[in-house]
This record gives C-alpha cells, structure tokens and sequence, in this order.
C-alpha cells in the first residue's frame, strides 16, 4: 500500500516535470518566433526590444490568456472608432442640410424682395450665413476634441488592462516614443496570435 503511494506521488512529480519542460520548450518558441518578429520593426525599437523584454513578453504569453485579452482591446477599439466616424458622418450630414435649408430660404426671400431692399437684405442673409458657418466650424472642432479625447480614453484603458496583466512594456504613459514601443508589442503579440492560430489550424 506504502509502495502503491510513493508510485503515485513519482507519477505526480514526473508529470510535473513533462508539464514544465512543455512550458520551457513553448516558452523557448515564442520567444523565437518574437525575436523573428522583431527583425521587421524600425531599428529603434529593435534596440528597445531587449532580449530580456521579450523573454518577459514570451513568458505573459504562455497560456494565451493575454491573446484573449489583446483580441477583446483591439475589437473595442475598432468599435469605437467605427462609432465615432459615423457620429462625424451624422454631424457633416446634419451640416451639409443646415447649409442647404439656408440657402434655398434666402432665395424664396431675394424673390419675394422689393429691388430697393435687396441690398439690405443680402447683408442680413450674408450676416446669417457666416454665423451658421462658425456654428458649423465651432461644432466641428468640438466633435473633433470629443473624438481625440475618447481614443485618448481607450489607449489609457488597453495601457492599464494589459499592464494588470502583467505584459512588459505597458504602463500608463504619453510619452511619444513610450507609446510607439507598446503600439510595436501589440503588433508582436497580435501576429504572434495569428501564428498560433495558423498552426493549430494545421494540427487539427
């Protein structure tokens, strides 16, 4: 019964091991396949990229929780910037009416004017016009500002979500080199997903 226990135990331990050295090896292409990858980016950011970086970066990849996460962020993003262009679209649309309402009312009115008080009533309506276009250019920017800030909003959300989870190289920033270098690690790790994917479609 004794020799029974010890048996499973060293069972135990030995599939500990195969488990370990099956990260080891998974950790060792990762971090190949990154060095790889690397290779294609603007010197500058290579010499950014340490080897211990991307060891680091191979390692939060292990168990593809960091793929799923990456993955959930960029489709968030693409959301809201598909959202916001079409705000700017229904906004230039809106614009584009105002404008032509505006128009097709000054001259009803030029038609319906006595010749003597045309001359007055062209100033009033030229008066008219460049206000709606400062309304317009004044709406435009503030549209423009809102959108700016909101993508703003989702780098600072995809810097915190992916530094809580450990990935190196991402922390909140501004810095413009700094974010150039975590826009780099996002490709990396989002063509390492492609990879991934690509191979385990082949095993399967």
């Amino acid at each position: 019964m004794e020799k029974f226990a010890a048996g499973g135990a060293g069972s135990g331990g030995y599939e500990a091991v195969e488990h370990l050295s099956r990260q080891q090896e998974r950790h060792y292409r990762l971090l190949s396949e990154l060095q790889a990858l690397v290779k294609a980016l603007p010197s500058p950011c290579q010499q950014r990229l340490s080897y211990t970086t991307l060891s680091d970066l191979a390692l939060a990849l292990l168990d593809g929780t960091v793929f799923e996460i990456v993955q959930g962020l960029l489709e968030i993003q693409h959301l809201t910037e598909k959202n916001l262009y079409s705000q700017r679209l229904q906004l230039h649309s809106e614009h584009r009416g105002l404008k032509q309402e505006l128009f097709h009312r000054h001259k009803e009115a030029q038609q319906c004017c006595r010749p003597h008080n045309l001359p007055l009533l062209r100033a009033a309506q030229q008066r008219e016009m460049e206000a709606v276009e400062q309304r317009i250019r004044e709406e435009q920017r503030m549209m423009d500002e809102k959108i700016v800030l909101e993508l703003d909003q989702k780098v600072i959300d995809q810097q915190s979500t992916l530094e809580k989870a450990g990935v190196s190289g991402f922390y909140i920033t501004t810095n413009p080199q700094e974010l150039t270098l975590q826009m780099n690690l996002l490709e990396l790790i989002r063509k390492l997903q492609q990879k991934e994917s690509e191979s385990e479609k082949a095993f399967s």
